[in-house]
């Protein structure tokens, strides 16, 4: 701003990408894509606070209007037109829920950005990339897939890796929840007979994929907790489509 130019993309980190050890690293991947292929981003660094996703979904209205106000006077400021992120909470709420309080940006899940580079030919990857042949399966995340019906753009980006892609039984419109969504990551679980990321977990490893390929953070956790409940994690990894991407150019 003080240099008078304007990047562009906001690439906005969330609480998960900025806090969470594991959600870093999908962080630093995303930046090396965009380092990469020459994208000219910003982020807001400490300015940024989080959406308020979590407190609307467990029920605290008050807290989410002061956070989405602050946050959108801030973007408004700094006169942002374009956001990218790599958590489809936040892309859900900014693209669906601040329009109505006055923020409104074109908002794009960091999966459809990176489908987008390649479709462009910005994006080219290695020959004989780290996936090439893998047995890959991939989790639709609540808030990408049966919220925003972003379903093919993921599934673009991982046959560009020249992936073997099986489906779990539910998916798409279909898909299971991590467990994670509607702030459940943040609470004890309700009295059941089983975890939702456990009977997830189990699905994906169900397919005898080698790598559960996710495009969310909380995603990313859950389906990390439930292969380790079953002591598979040195045989099955859990990467977000911008970790595999970023390994693979």
């Amino acid at each position: 701003m003080a240099e008078g130019t304007q990047p562009e993309v906001l690439f906005w980190v969330g609480c998960a990408g900025s806090f969470d050890q594991r959600a870093q690293k999908i962080t630093k991947a995303f930046a090396t894509i965009l380092d990469k292929v020459g994208v000219s981003f910003a982020i807001m660094g400490k300015e940024e606070m989080c959406t308020g996703d979590p407190a609307r979904r467990s029920g605290n209205e008050f807290l989410f209007q002061m956070m989405a106000y602050n946050n959108i006077q801030l973007l408004n400021g700094y006169e942002v037109k374009k956001i990218v992120t790599a958590c489809p909470h936040c892309f859900n709420i900014f693209k669906n829920e601040y329009p109505s309080l006055g923020g409104n940006y074109e908002v794009i899940h960091h999966t459809t950005f990176i489908n987008s580079l390649i479709n462009e030919g910005k994006i080219v990857m290695k020959e004989g990339g780290a996936f090439k042949g893998k047995k890959i399966t991939y989790h639709d995340s609540c808030y990408l897939g049966r919220a925003n019906q972003i379903y093919e753009a993921p599934r673009a980006v991982l046959e560009a890796l020249d992936v073997e892609l099986v489906e779990m039984k539910r998916c798409k419109t279909n898909g299971l929840c991590c467990g994670a969504g509607g702030a459940q990551m943040f609470k004890e679980d309700e009295p059941g007979d089983k975890r939702i990321n456990i009977e997830r977990s189990e699905e994906a490893l169900a397919t005898g994929a080698s790598v559960i390929a996710a495009n969310c953070p909380f995603c990313t956790t859950m389906l990390m907790d439930g292969v380790k409940n079953k002591e598979k994690e040195d045989e099955v990894q859990v990467l977000d489509i911008a970790e595999m991407v970023a390994q693979s150019i």
